[in-house]
């Protein structure tokens, strides 16, 4: 049976503990690695199996996983990847995988050349909306499109500050940024605006509310919406909207996915813009659920991909998710310098 360890023992490596304990034995759950020991021999009593570690170096040496899931805070990537593609451990990372361009870019390229299994914590990508809402893009002309991924601020000390967590758009929205590219077109170039707002008041460094302009490659324009002030649900509705000229979908992530369009037999009236254009207000919508549960397929389809040396099924693998993470630090760099960021890969 091929062993599993993890590194980094709190709240997503809990996420995925969960989803590890569903696996029916499939690998045998040997080592779990966090600076705190405590925290590392609850999860190490959580999965009744394993060693508990605080130097993964040591784990690697006692255990010799063949797979390892990557837990760490976004600051905390680097050494991590270097000793794990060095001794050619298969390895899933969560997302971002990393503040530092420049390091996931090299790490990508010694991915590939070790030849390694990888995945990113993209679960998104999972969910059973995908398909539906991929059949409606692939059918329609559309032009623009609308995402927002409102909160509020976690509860975990390094998060306002952006030397630690990159911010809202790459800790956070970068999930809206990622379907976004993956589903409908690459960016070309983003144009963000920030405002740190009451964090700035407080001492933290990262914005509280952002919007970013995007001009995709095909020729289409968008909107990205992000803040972390928000103290109730009620605040803002965390959606992407795809609008085609006869119709639109809207995505709400790991919840819903709406379709809408005309329809003359349903109520509704018309409106006019200047007397230049009438356009019916008939329309109907018809919803789908989400019906899966999206991160256990993402985990189990990294797992099976080690098992069978098949890495097919990976929606994610490392270099793409590092296009995700460019595509997110380019928006930081537009609200940082105040112009236009191109996104090149």
């Amino acid at each position: 049976m091929k062993r599993l360890a993890m590194i980094g023992c709190e709240r997503i490596g809990s996420y995925h503990l969960d989803h590890l304990l569903q696996m029916d034995g499939r690998v045998e759950l040997a080592g779990f690695c966090d600076l705190v020991p405590e925290k590392a021999e609850l999860f190490r009593r959580r999965a009744g199996s394993g060693r508990a570690f605080t130097d993964f170096r040591q784990m690697y040496d006692e255990v010799r996983p063949d797979m390892v899931f990557i837990c760490v805070p976004p600051f905390a990537h680097g050494d991590i990847e270097d000793e794990t593609i060095r001794r050619g451990i298969h390895f899933f990372v969560e997302k971002p995988v990393s503040l530092d361009e420049a390091f996931a870019r090299r790490t990508a390229d010694r991915v590939k050349k070790a030849g390694l299994i990888t995945a990113v914590g993209f679960q998104c990508r999972y969910s059973s909306l995908i398909e539906p809402l991929k059949a409606f893009l692939a059918g329609n002309e559309v032009r623009l499109v609308e995402a927002s991924r409102v909160n509020g601020v976690p509860e975990m000390p390094w998060w306002p500050y952006k030397n630690k967590s990159g911010g809202m758009l790459v800790e956070s929205a970068i999930h809206q940024l990622d379907l976004i590219r993956w589903l409908f077109d690459e960016p070309a170039a983003v144009c963000t605006f920030g405002e740190g707002g009451a964090l700035r008041r407080q001492g933290y460094d990262i914005d509280e509310v952002t919007t970013t302009i995007i001009r995709f490659r095909g020729g289409a324009l968008g909107v990205m919406s992000a803040g972390c002030y928000a103290t109730e649900g009620a605040s803002f509705d965390s959606k992407i909207t795809f609008s085609a000229g006869e119709k639109r979908a809207v995505h709400r992530i790991i919840e819903t996915l709406d379709f809408h369009e005309k329809d003359e037999d349903a109520e509704g009236g018309i409106f006019v813009t200047k007397g230049d254009g009438v356009l019916s207000k008939k329309t109907k919508t018809v919803t789908l659920r989400q019906e899966n549960d999206a991160g256990l397929d993402c985990d189990r389809t990294f797992v099976e991909a080690v098992l069978s040396g098949d890495a097919s099924a990976i929606r994610c693998d490392y270099a793409d998710g590092v296009k995700s993470l460019i595509f997110a630090l380019a928006c930081n760099r537009s609200a940082e310098t105040g112009v236009p960021v191109e996104v090149a890969y």
